[in-house]
């Protein structure tokens, strides 16, 4: 199994920044793409960004230019966020596609338990 472990959420005023962490523990051999979603009241989930094992990154248009996804050698994904804005809000997840585990032949995907992101005008 693979634990998702968020960090870094909260509350700010537009034009502010936060930066999200997510650690991934576990019987990890190897994962595929780290990448953090959301969803805000009343819509459907939606990616935010990632970041395969070997550095491409993918970003939703809304955030180009304002938020940089970033990961470590040790399954750590974490998401810069610049310029936020109200439209910004909502429970920010990260997930781990891809993800191979000791002892099994397949490839599971995991999501992280979200952090609550809050930006006010």
């Amino acid at each position: 199994q693979v634990r998702l472990v968020e960090s870094g959420g909260g509350a700010v005023q537009a034009g502010g920044s936060l930066r999200l962490s997510c650690a991934a523990s576990g019987s990890i051999v190897s994962i595929d793409v780290m990448g953090w979603y959301r969803q805000a009241p009343g819509k459907e989930r939606e990616l935010v960004a990632d970041i395969t094992s070997d550095g491409r990154t993918n970003y939703a248009d809304s955030v180009k230019g304002r938020f940089t996804i970033s990961r470590d050698i040790a399954n750590t994904v974490s998401l810069q966020m610049n310029s936020l804005k109200p439209e910004d809000t909502a429970v920010y997840y990260c997930n781990a596609g891809g993800a191979r585990i000791v002892g099994s032949l397949g490839r599971f995907r995991y999501w992280g338990q979200g952090t609550q992101v809050t930006v006010s005008s």
